[in-house]
């Protein structure tokens, strides 16, 4: 692609983000945990004009849950990271199962139009 580059498309996805605490899950019965953040942001790699979206995570914890304060955290590093909105979802997918180590995860990124274009990105875990 003309005025891409490998640097362009692997920007951003080995950054080290701040740690995702979480907690004990006290219930043994399967139930969801749906979070989301409606004013997402990050930067676009090649052209460095800012992203906005909506990002959701829907979960089924095992034994661990996501501490909110960390994720909401994690979720602000974001806002000067130079990194595309599918490796945005795939990322936040593998640090979120790292963390929590859930029976199954769906990241789902909404972006909003920039160009006329809209783009939503989907991760779920187990594959």
């Amino acid at each position: 692609m003309a005025g891409y580059t490998k640097k362009h498309a692997e920007s951003g996805v080995k950054t080290k983000l701040p740690k995702i605490d979480c907690f004990p899950n006290q219930y043994k019965k399967d139930y969801d945990i749906l979070i989301e953040n409606p004013e997402f942001t990050s930067i676009c790699p090649k052209t460095g004009l800012p992203d906005f979206g909506k990002i959701t995570v829907k979960y089924v914890p095992k034994k661990l849950c996501l501490e909110l304060k960390s994720l909401k955290m994690y979720m602000l590093a974001y806002r000067n990271l130079g990194i595309f909105q599918e490796n945005i979802v795939n990322k936040m997918l593998n640090d979120l199962v790292k963390a929590c180590k859930p029976k199954k995860m769906e990241v789902l990124g909404e972006f909003n139009a920039r160009g006329g274009l809209a783009t939503t990105v989907a991760a779920r875990w187990p594959k």
